[in-house]
């Protein structure tokens, strides 16, 4: 079978002289390397879906606050304030309080380099915490690179699948993991990288009372921060607001990223927000390593100062803008990046009508938001075999298998990069991926 929609010698070559061992469990990275090698010879254009990258202009508030900053603020001559600029912390006090309907105080608001050095800076910080704990539980699938992170950092983690364990079977799950002792903290993220799922207020509850309980660390990756498009979270102060694990506890650090809701990627600004009880909470196992017992001071005057002299100054500018623009209600993100959510689901009815069944499904009884991501299965193949045949049908994404998930069938497909223009290619090529495949 050679009568691909891409050259299927060009395709096999190059796979060959890749170097990957398995395409199918092949990272992110090389795989969009390999598609680019690919696209160079053919001059035929993939659907790209193996990158979870934002695929919108930035809004202009922010791109003409940041060159007001550079002209006449003298942002690149000057470091920036270490814990952030007052008026930025004073705008995500404010947006965690009408999108989340929390509070917390403009100290424990921090910009970072991105969200995932958010993550990075907890990850270092509450290892160090207690002498007696040393594990970090993730709730699977996840972000490949938040567990690289801690490989990188030789620290412990367990993980486990959450599709099995979704409603009141998860409060038995993480009590199994909590009961051991050894847990510090749990991370997950909520809309879901890669699967799409959100938590429940059920699932959240469990969470947020077992933190209480067990004196567990939750840190909540908002990267998709009020993309579950199924309702209007875009309101500032007014229900419904962005589902959180901090409505049922304090032991919370949040990891807010402006670069999907905000499509302000390159800039590399995120939000960190500390709950003001941990900001404030002493553990006394920090002295080890820090010049203070207080989590919220070591985390910046200790583990960031240690990372960066701080987020880029002049996107500082710029984020504080857009946050003042949405808390005023002057700007809705929502507009913008819903664009996302009618992508996917166009792009799902394709796949569906094409043979291929979604994989995570379903939220409680709700069937799953059309969002950033979806993920796709097809009958017969697992979904290492499944990416690789894909590519000689120019369609690129990433396998389930590498993001914890124990659905091994699946791949994580995102929309961002997937041009309108590219619908009827895509519908062509998932036809002829079914001519070959037929389900019997």
């Amino acid at each position: 079978m050679k009568d691909t929609p891409i050259n299927f010698e060009v395709v096999k070559s190059k796979i060959e002289s890749s170097g990957i061992p398995s395409i199918g469990k092949a990272t992110i990275r090389e795989l969009v390397k390999l598609v680019n090698e690919i696209e160079a010879v053919t001059g035929d254009r993939y659907i790209r879906m193996e990158m979870g990258v934002p695929g919108l202009p930035t809004p202009q508030i922010a791109i003409d606050a940041e060159i007001d900053a550079i002209k006449y603020k003298g942002a690149t001559a000057k470091y920036p304030n270490l814990e952030g600029l007052p008026e930025l912390k004073k705008e995500i006090s404010r947006f965690v309080k009408l999108f989340l309907n929390i509070d917390v105080k403009p100290s424990g608001c921090v910009p970072t380099v991105g969200s995932l050095q958010g993550g990075l800076i907890s990850f270092i910080t509450i290892d160090r915490m207690y002498e007696d704990r040393d594990t970090m539980l993730y709730i699977d699938p996840s972000f490949p690179l938040q567990k690289q992170q801690l490989n990188v950092l030789g620290q412990k983690y367990v993980s486990f699948d959450v599709y099995n364990y979704r409603g009141k079977k998860l409060k038995d799950k993480l009590e199994s993991y909590f009961k051991n002792g050894n847990v510090h903290s749990v991370l997950y993220s909520n809309p879901n990288n890669p699967s799409w799922i959100c938590f429940t207020e059920e699932e959240l509850q469990i969470i947020g009372e077992l933190a209480n309980k067990y004196n567990v660390i939750i840190i909540e990756d908002l990267a998709y921060f009020c993309m579950d498009f199924r309702q209007d979270m875009s309101k500032p102060g007014e229900p419904p607001y962005q589902p959180t694990v901090a409505k049922y506890t304090d032991n919370y650090i949040l990891l807010i990223s402006t670069s999907k809701a905000f499509s302000y990627a390159g800039q590399r600004v995120g939000m960190m927000v500390i709950s003001d009880k941990l900001y404030n909470l002493k553990a006394p196992g920090l002295k080890r390593f820090f010049k203070t017992d207080t989590l919220g001071y070591s985390m910046i005057f200790g583990t960031y100062y240690m990372l960066t002299a701080g987020a880029c100054h002049s996107a500082q500018y710029g984020i504080a803008a857009i946050l003042k623009a949405v808390n005023e209600g002057k700007y809705n993100f929502r507009d913008d990046v819903i664009e996302y959510g009618k992508k996917a689901k166009i792009m799902k009815k394709m796949f569906v009508e094409n043979g291929f069944k979604i994989v995570y499904d379903y939220d409680g009884d709700d069937p799953i938001a059309d969002g950033f991501y979806f993920t796709i299965s097809y009958p017969g193949f697992t979904g290492e075999e499944l990416l690789e045949e894909l590519i000689y049908y120019g369609i690129s994404a990433i396998s389930l298998s590498i993001t914890g998930s124990e659905r091994n069938e699946g791949l994580r497909a995102c929309v961002s990069l997937v041009q309108r223009d590219l619908f009827p290619d895509l519908k062509y090529r998932l036809e002829k991926f079914r001519e070959h495949h037929p389900v019997k």
